[in-house]
């Protein structure tokens, strides 16, 4: 046999042949990564419900009525959620209000009609409003400095704030007025300014220019 041929019967037959995949380990892998996404979505709907029983205090929402009057000022956007007056991230759940969603807010005499698709629809009462600012968050959400309306309300023995984004930013400064107008425009979580140039300045006299 030459040598030729001697090198050719050493050589394997075929291509080589590929490792044998270990299906039983990914598959125990996949299984305890679905585990883990489920009880995660368990500890979350736990904590929502319990959330919900310890707000069940909180009395049922007023119903848009039928007939309202003329709307002074109307928008759509999405509801960000509602939480405890100038605590922004204590959310309430109660009554679907946690639940975002698209809404359609339109300010009459009677209040600010909330209509949400697909949520629970509700009516701030204009003797239950307390006043409206611009924000940046609320509910764990968080949006660039004033790219949120909020207004406070009471409801029962809570103040709430809710959060809403119109579809067009420009018009929530008209929304400010317009509900602080309409309503008691207490504002008491307004925060102290600390830019310089808005800053009111007071001069302390000295002990010498005292005497």
């Amino acid at each position: 046999m030459t040598p030729a041929l001697i090198n050719l019967a050493a050589e394997p037959v075929g291509p080589k042949s590929a490792e044998v995949t270990d299906w039983a380990a990914r598959i125990g892998w996949v299984l305890g990564l679905l585990l883990f996404v489920a009880l995660v979505y368990w500890l979350m709907r736990q904590g929502w419900k319990w959330r919900g029983e310890l707000q069940s205090d909180l009395p049922g929402l007023p119903t848009v009525p039928e007939t309202t009057g003329p709307a002074r000022l109307s928008l759509t956007g999405r509801y960000h959620g509602s939480t405890s007056a100038g605590q922004w991230l204590d959310r309430i759940v109660a009554h679907g209000l946690g639940t975002r969603s698209r809404v359609e807010l339109s300010l009459t005499d009677a209040g600010v009609g909330v209509v949400r698709p697909g949520a629970t629809d509700f009516l701030i009462p204009a003797a239950a409003l307390r006043g409206a600012r611009l924000g940046k968050g609320i509910a764990g959400k968080v949006l660039a400095e004033g790219g949120l309306l909020i207004i406070t309300w009471e409801h029962g023995e809570r103040q709430i704030d809710s959060g809403f984004r119109s579809d067009h930013a420009a018009e929530h400064a008209a929304w400010v007025e317009a509900v602080n107008a309409l309503g008691p425009a207490t504002a008491p979580h307004t925060a102290i300014p600390t830019d310089p140039t808005t800053a009111q300045h007071t001069t302390i006299p000295t002990e010498g220019a005292a005497r």
